[in-house]
């Protein structure tokens, strides 16, 4: 929601005449777009391998690593056998995505 910043000349001068239900409204479309742009980007990256450094264990599955690539994406990959620690780089293909996550594999 728009929220007045205190001090401002518009806080001052001008009143709040958005009702509330056109401010819900418009933050929903805003919302919606950037998941849909986001979901879209994240698609473009199928199939891609990308230098990922290991971040920490993920948050859903002991059995996985979560890390971020160059573009500061969020990468989940299985830990596979080889022996890694957060800090480390690692090559991952990625194979699926959702509008916030690329799933990937260690390649």
């Amino acid at each position: 929601f728009y929220s007045e910043r205190p001090g401002t000349l518009a806080q001052r001068r001008y009143k709040d005449d958005i009702p509330e239900e056109v401010k819900k409204r418009r933050l929903m479309e805003i919302v919606e777009t950037q998941n849909r742009l986001s979901k879209e980007s994240n698609q473009r990256d199928l199939g891609k391998t990308f230098k990922v450094l290991i971040e920490a264990t993920s948050k859903k599955s002991e059995a996985d690593w979560m890390g971020r690539n160059s573009q500061n994406k969020v990468i989940v990959f299985g830990k596979g056998d080889k022996v890694l620690k957060p800090g480390d780089y690692v090559n991952v293909k990625v194979n699926e995505c959702t509008q916030a996550t690329l799933l990937g594999e260690i390649v």
